[in-house]
């Protein structure tokens, strides 16, 4: 059984907060902070924000980047600034993702990384449940209403006798 990774919380809170705020500094839309643990190793977190545009999720990214460095933590690559329309940060344990609202739409990271217990289901599928169990049950047409009905009796037409083809005149 492979062991769960163990991170430094206090630092990892201290780098999300710093990640956030520097999101929100530079007016980054619809920030959204996803735990990551249960699900991979390769990091504890994921950051995810949006841009006006390809200059503004750019701009968003670099901020991240300097200050991080600033508080002592050490992007170890950033990725997709030459396009940026979706622009990737790696800080250790924290991956933030800066993207335009079309490809964060597109690629919907959110329902992808997004991993709720079994406990926890959102309100809107709890919602379609509800109303799926008061709903009346439709009764089917099965095997036992096939052998309650008498079977119809295919009838057979008679074909009307073929018509004689009049001989084609050869063009002169």
């Amino acid at each position: 059984m492979t062991e769960r990774k163990t991170s430094r919380p206090p630092a990892r809170a201290a780098l999300v907060k710093t990640v956030v705020a520097a999101l929100e500094d530079m007016k980054a839309v619809n920030i959204k902070v996803i735990d990551v643990r249960d699900v991979t190793d390769v990091s504890d977190c994921m950051v995810i924000a949006s841009g006006n545009s390809d200059r503004h999720v750019r701009s968003i990214a670099d901020r991240v980047a300097e200050r991080s460095k600033q508080e002592g933590f050490r992007p170890m690559g950033v990725e997709g600034q030459e396009d940026a329309e979706w622009v990737l940060v790696d800080i250790n344990d924290v991956v933030v993702h800066v993207m335009l609202p079309r490809v964060r739409e597109f690629y919907a990271l959110e329902s992808l990384w997004d991993v709720r217990p079994a406990g926890r289901k959102p309100a809107a599928k709890k919602a379609a449940k509800k109303a799926a169990k008061k709903a009346p049950a439709k009764k089917s047409a099965g095997k036992s209403a096939a052998k309650k009905a008498p079977a119809k009796r295919k009838s057979v037409a008679k074909k009307a006798p073929a018509r004689k083809s009049s001989p084609r005149r050869k063009p002169a």
